[in-house]
């Protein structure tokens, strides 16, 4: 009876969370080009309900210890934001649709820098600036909370490239040691990352993906025995590597 109460239970919350909203925003990481100004990104909805989203950016920090911090865009001029906006900031997609904002980027450019840009969906509420009327407002309000219905945000990090982008990773391969460094301007990925077994290649550890922003690295002790494979992206340019343990 306890097992079927709590599955019962697990199924109602199942059914009450997919209900309403469902946002998809694809990839968790884009980049603006050195010769681009704006970029498109479009939002589907695959809920069964319309998502009202708000879009919030701020700008990340990277610190030589490996963490980072967010801090709000600053103003400059009074009501020019120094970074990323996005147009519109505000989203009204139909259930099943898709949506388009365009990041626009206004700033200085002579070194990187990196955004967090969420997409929060919300109940419309007249500070909001929805174009809603209130009767349909309210409506919207009931019906998610009569479903308690579960709304989550998504973020993704979104990097503006140097007006002059240079790429110079600096590979250290010793006997028992491996290191990447970006001595470049610009984040370089180091893609589908594996670590398997010389005479086994489905013995591997989880496939890592890292984005190596300018002035760190990444290493690992070589092991013998082992195999590393993976793929060097410096913009569109993509190159396969292979490294053998000791």
């Amino acid at each position: 009876m306890k097992f079927f109460c709590t599955l019962l239970c697990t199924l109602m919350f199942s059914l009450s969370a997919h209900a309403g909203p469902s946002l998809q925003i694809g990839s968790f990481y884009d980049f603006m080009k050195s010769n681009q100004s704006s970029y498109l990104k479009r939002i589907h909805n695959g809920g069964t309900s319309t998502a009202f989203v708000k879009i919030e950016i701020k700008e990340i920090f990277y610190e030589k210890n490996g963490k980072s911090r967010e801090e709000p865009l600053k103003t400059v001029e009074g009501s020019a934001r120094d970074g990323l906006v996005a147009s519109p900031a505000r989203l009204i997609v139909p259930a099943k649709g898709t949506q388009g904002t365009r990041l626009l980027y206004t700033g200085d450019r002579s070194k990187e820098r990196y955004f967090r840009v969420r997409f929060l969906p919300v109940v419309p509420e007249k500070e909001d600036k929805f174009a809603v009327a209130e009767s349909e407002r309210e409506s919207y309000e009931k019906s998610m909370s009569a479903g308690f219905n579960v709304m989550a945000g998504y973020g993704r990090v979104f990097s503006v490239r140097p007006a002059t982008t240079r790429f110079d990773t600096e590979i250290d391969n010793t006997a028992g040691r491996y290191q990447l460094k970006n001595n470049g301007n610009s984040v370089v990925i180091i893609d589908s990352f594996k670590d398997c077994a010389a005479s086994n290649e489905e013995d591997c550890k989880p496939t890592k993906k890292v984005h190596l922003i300018p002035g760190h690295d990444f290493a690992f002790e070589k092991q013998a025995g082992r195999v590393y494979r993976y793929n060097l992206i410096e913009d569109d340019k993509k190159m396969p590597m292979d490294v053998k343990g000791r």
